[in-house]
């Protein structure tokens, strides 16, 4: 298995430029096509059929704003693949918002690569919850770049932080060929006794020996949190000790408001994470 086409979220960010150098890494690691995908944040409807009487003009110069943004978003992807070396790639601007246009795009897409929200900075007419969104909605495993790493450790080591669930499965899936490029991979379970059923007498042996099959030098830890620490921030501080460049894990929707939100832990990793990270719901 490995990559066949590959989706980077392009926006006028100012750390737009190191996650679409990650993403042309990786689809030149597996000889993938590239899709730069830059919405310009407007949806259709606002301006088609005069919906607002009068506004034209304004909308108009709106558009013509947001769609110059994005084209010079996408003028520097380019740049940044043919250097990257990339052998496919294709530029599309997208009359939608960010979270949409991502999640209709990712359905014909292996992997999706968005950028975590930076509380510092804003976007205009962009949603601060592009990868919460696209995690929930796409149906395919996003890869979430941080916005205080260089990348500079992705494909040393790498973490798994396995639950036994079908999002943890989903996820370690869709990370295959990351973890196959990767040089080593553990798997980390938190308080294994809690869920003796999903895990079996020997937690992590499962996962371990599926992995192993791939090709993947891969090694089990077990943890134990207390009472003062939860899992989210547990989990961070390991991957941070084990000198990690990649972290691996399912995320979880428990709720809807404002059509989404999310469990504690994925919340806290999407908030905290200082590395990327490969999420799957």
């Amino acid at each position: 298995m490995s990559y066949r086409t590959i989706a980077v979220h392009v926006n006028a960010s100012r750390h737009t430029r190191q996650r679409v150098v990650l993403a042309a890494r990786i689809a030149a690691e597996n000889d993938a096509h590239l899709i730069g995908v830059a919405p310009t944040g407007l949806l259709p409807v606002l301006y088609s059929g005069g919906m607002v009487p009068g506004a034209a003009p304004m909308l108009e110069a709106c558009m013509t704003y947001m769609q110059e943004h994005a084209e010079k978003a996408l003028a520097e992807f380019e740049q940044i693949a043919e250097r990257g070396h990339v052998r496919s790639f294709e530029k599309r601007l997208i009359e939608d918002e960010a979270g949409e246009a991502l999640s209709l795009q990712a359905r014909y897409c292996d992997l999706v690569i968005v950028g975590q929200s930076d509380p510092a900075e804003t976007v205009a007419s962009e949603r601060s919850d592009v990868a919460e969104y696209t995690l929930l909605n796409s149906g395919r495993p996003i890869l979430v770049a941080p916005y205080v790493d260089d990348n500079s450790r992705f494909g040393e080591r790498a973490v798994i932080a396995w639950d036994g669930s079908l999002a943890a499965a989903r996820a370690v899936n869709g990370a295959l060929p990351l973890l196959r490029a990767t040089r080593q991979v553990q798997v980390v379970i938190f308080n294994p006794e809690v869920s003796l059923r999903a895990h079996g007498e020997e937690p992590g042996a499962d996962i371990a020996a599926y992995l192993v099959r791939h090709g993947i030098n891969v090694d089990v830890s077990r943890q134990k949190t207390t009472p003062d620490i939860d899992v989210a921030n547990a989990l961070l501080s390991h991957v941070a000790d084990f000198g990690a460049g990649l972290l691996v894990m399912g995320g979880y929707g428990r709720s809807r408001l404002s059509e989404i939100l999310l469990g504690g832990t994925t919340r806290t990793v999407l908030q905290s994470m200082t590395v990327p990270v490969l999420i799957s719901h």
